[in-house]
């Protein structure tokens, strides 16, 4: 009887110790197989994402070129056509149009053309909402997306990022005794679309990451958050109370000087 409880004893060890075993391998594989996954992910959207606009520019572009001077129609060995014929052809032309438009003759031109426009009743107005949007984003010297701002949103105790896009001007100034700042709310994943926001200057949170990160940060839903960079003894300050109905939970000690656009002179 003893030696058939030892027997049943070891069996069981066994079995325990090849379980152990087997459900170890497996954890380990699928630990590599996350940690390929990981690897190779960001690189293969990343080069995907490349060969759609380089697919969708080669197809608008390189039907306008003529077959004199597409290199595809000398290609007659070759099964496919070369990509990136589109892109190239795109950018030399936009810096050809950008050399003429800094010329006399170019901005003569570009003058008459607008002034043709401004003649059209509905195309006008869509051309200058689309000319101060694209000069306002790309220019060097414009404030737009310059920095990531949290504050409070849509009610206390909610929170929320955005994008400080200029100091506010004209009558939304001129009907409020506060400091009013334009902010951005961009929506998650895609931050294209958004609200634009009017918020007081001393509701505003100027945050340390870059726009890059903010950005980021607004596509992952939150999965990808970028590291806090101050320092130590700025991390121990708490700049926001605990939510508490409809009191203010931002404090006093914010510096508003902080947020990345002059002040509004007001008289």
């Amino acid at each position: 009887m003893v030696k058939n409880d030892e027997e049943q004893d070891k069996r069981a060890e066994r079995a325990n110790f090849r379980g152990r075993k087997r459900h170890g391998i497996v954890s380990r594989l699928r630990g590599y197989f996350v940690a390929g996954l990981l690897t190779v992910a960001p690189i293969g959207l990343t080069l995907w994402l490349f060969w759609v606009l380089l697919k969708f520019v080669d197809s608008r572009i390189t039907p306008l070129i003529p077959e004199a001077y597409n290199p595809n129609t000398y290609l007659h060995a070759v099964a496919f056509d070369i990509p990136g014929v589109g892109l190239i052809v795109l950018i030399i032309s936009l810096i050809i149009i950008g050399a003429l438009t800094r010329m006399l003759l170019g901005r003569t031109l570009v003058r008459l053309g607008e002034s043709l426009v401004n003649r059209m009743p509905v195309v006008r107005s869509v051309y200058g909402a689309t000319k101060q949007v694209v000069e306002t984003v790309l220019k060097s010297q414009s404030d737009a997306f310059r920095q990531v701002v949290l504050f409070e949103y849509p009610r206390r105790g909610s929170w929320a990022i955005g994008f400080v896009t200029g100091q506010t001007k004209g009558e939304v100034q001129n009907l409020t005794n506060d400091d009013v700042v334009n902010v951005f709310l961009p929506t998650t994943p895609n931050p294209t679309s958004g609200y634009l926001l009017f918020l007081p200057r001393r509701e505003i949170i100027p945050l340390s990451m870059t726009v890059e990160e903010g950005i980021k940060m607004i596509i992952s839903g939150g999965i990808v958050t970028p590291p806090d960079n101050r320092s130590s003894e700025e991390q121990k300050v708490k700049l926001v109370a605990a939510a508490n109905g409809d009191i203010p939970t931002i404090s006093a000690d914010v510096d508003a000087s902080l947020i990345d656009i002059k002040p509004n002179n007001r008289d």
